[in-house]
């Protein structure tokens, strides 16, 4: 379900994301999710509706892809 937000808080957002989705890291990982992605399909494996997860190095659904595995975002820390 999408935030219920107004016109300017969705703007506000949409720049905030834009430049998180920019950053050298996001970036990094995005490509290497792809190169995966990429060889795992080549190698047969049927990807449908599966995401690349790089803190357990699997691919998992996009529910179980979210939220440090069910603790939260809070105390996940990025070391």
């Amino acid at each position: 379900m999408a935030q219920k937000l107004s016109a300017t808080a969705a703007r506000m957002k949409a720049v905030r994301d834009l430049r998180a989705a920019l950053t050298p890291r996001r970036s990094a990982l995005k490509a290497d999710s792809q190169k995966k992605r990429r060889k795992a399909k080549k190698n047969g494996k049927d990807l449908a509706g599966l995401d690349y997860d790089h803190k357990d190095g699997e691919f998992k659904t996009v529910e179980a892809n979210r939220g440090n595995d069910g603790e939260g975002t809070k105390n996940e820390g990025t070391a």
